[in-house]
């Protein structure tokens, strides 16, 4: 078995743990950066959806690439980790042992599956969605020969597979337990939107039902009773009820968890051993609003703490350091994109914070009989009382996955409604909304009058 000694060794080669190599090498290029991950073949974890209907067809269509950490110098191992000695500093794995000066768990998420459903995942025909392309291609070689899938969980993952293996022709039962989809994203205005795209696509979504139990013929799941009592059947069950932190490894290795099981850190990424950071999934996470723990898992934010942790190892080169997570999603249901970012209206009132809201419909075109203009609605909410934007929601064409990002960065930068009345857009008819009743400026008026009226 191989020795091998390092400066930084990073377990995980996803989103978090490509991009925490690459800010490393660049920005100590002296240190050997080195990444061990299990499996030889990364999926794109956003676009695993799309692997089950026409968008991708394939999961040879989804690699992740590697090409850049390779070009930055970065040493790629290839292995299962089994030990950690902090003390000693060594890393234990199924092809080789490893020393290090600073070590980073960039570990992930592994699917989340309810306890009194999971002695139903051993069933032939009961499925998660891990990331993962064996066990993808598993899934997709059950769903080429049956033809009825229920799907249990109304997020993203949830909502873009039940869109996809709709359009491969398959029929689709949604279950989700929350009144509307996408409930942590959206408000209910706009969440019916992408319900009513979902029903004329075909699905049947039953909402505010939990799954009691799955249904098992021999060792297969042939459907599942609710709580209702009702009976659903179908060939294939995808338990799409979101991810958890994959931490284990940490915990066994001594390392503080925070709640909802991600490895403690603070906001340069650190846990309390200092030459060890965790990013990704993996982590701990603060909402960015709030400052309360959070759930949310997206590539975004740990790109985003793979930077922060990537340029502090060997000390503190930016006091930004990560603030909490903005929860900035997007997503394509149907032709119609839905994003958001911040907190909802809805989130705010739970949280206690006293805010306004905006909306304004119009179109991305100007004027709206440009071939391809589609209507556009935005919606802001900023606090009572000094306007600071904690929040947004759009709908609209393509473009809405880079607008939000606008708006993300407006809650990010801490600016007021008052600063978006003077903003100046580039704009051009048949790129964008008109100057005159651009969404997002529109929106912001609408709440700045709502506050001056009191």
């Amino acid at each position: 078995m191989k020795n091998i000694v390092c400066d930084v060794l990073i377990i995980g080669g996803g989103p978090s743990g490509g991009v925490t190599a690459i800010t490393a090498k660049q920005t100590y290029p002296d240190k050997q950066v080195c990444v061990i991950r299990e499996q030889e073949i990364q999926l794109v974890p956003c676009a695993i959806p799309y692997i089950f209907g026409p968008t991708l067809g394939s999961s040879e269509k989804d690699i992740a690439s590697c090409a850049q950490a390779k070009i930055s110098g970065v040493t790629p191992l290839l292995g299962r980790v089994k030990k950690i000695d902090i003390e000693q500093k060594s890393v234990q794995a199924d092809t080789c042992t490893i020393t290090y000066d600073k070590l980073i768990f960039a570990t992930g998420s592994v699917p989340f599956v309810h306890p009194t459903l999971q002695s139903a995942c051993e069933l032939e025909g009961v499925f998660t969605i891990p990331k993962n392309k064996s066990r993808i291609d598993a899934l997709k070689n059950h769903l080429r020969t049956h033809n009825s899938v229920m799907i249990v969980g109304t997020g993203f993952i949830g909502i873009e597979l039940a869109m996809e293996l709709a359009a491969s022709g398959k029929e689709v039962t949604i279950i989700g337990g929350s009144t509307h989809v996408l409930k942590n994203a959206f408000d209910t205005e706009l969440a019916v939107e992408a319900e009513q795209i979902l029903s004329d696509a075909g699905i049947t979504l039953r909402s505010g039902e939990y799954v009691d139990a799955v249904i098992d013929k021999k060792g297969i799941a042939i459907g599942a009773t609710l709580c209702s009592g009702e009976t659903v059947h179908a060939e294939a069950i995808i338990l799409a009820t979101g991810y958890q932190p994959n931490s284990a490894l940490a915990k066994a290795a001594g390392l503080k968890l925070a709640r909802y099981g991600g490895i403690w850190v603070d906001e340069y990424m650190r846990t309390a051993n200092k030459d060890i950071f965790a990013v990704g999934d993996c982590s701990a996470r603060r909402d960015f609003i709030t400052k309360e723990p959070s759930k949310v898992m997206l590539a975004s934010t740990s790109a985003s703490e793979g930077r922060v942790a990537g340029s502090s190892l060997y000390g503190i080169k930016y006091l930004k350091g990560f603030t909490g997570t903005i929860a900035i999603f997007s997503t394509l249901i149907g032709q119609k994109a839905f994003s958001s970012a911040g907190v909802t209206e809805a989130e705010a009132a739970l949280a206690g914070l006293d805010t306004v809201t905006g909306s304004f419909e119009g179109f991305n075109r100007h004027p709206s009989t440009i071939p391809d203009a589609v209507k556009q609605m935005v919606k802001l909410v900023a606090m009572r009382h000094g306007g600071r934007i904690i929040g947004g929601q759009i709908i609209g064409g393509q473009e809405t996955g880079e607008m939000i990002n606008i708006i993300g960065l407006m809650i990010e930068s801490k600016l007021t409604i008052y600063s978006l009345l003077s903003l100046q857009v580039a704009t051009q008819p048949m790129l964008t909304a008109a100057p005159t009743s651009y969404p997002i400026v529109m929106a912001a008026a609408i709440v700045a009058n709502k506050i001056e009226k009191g």
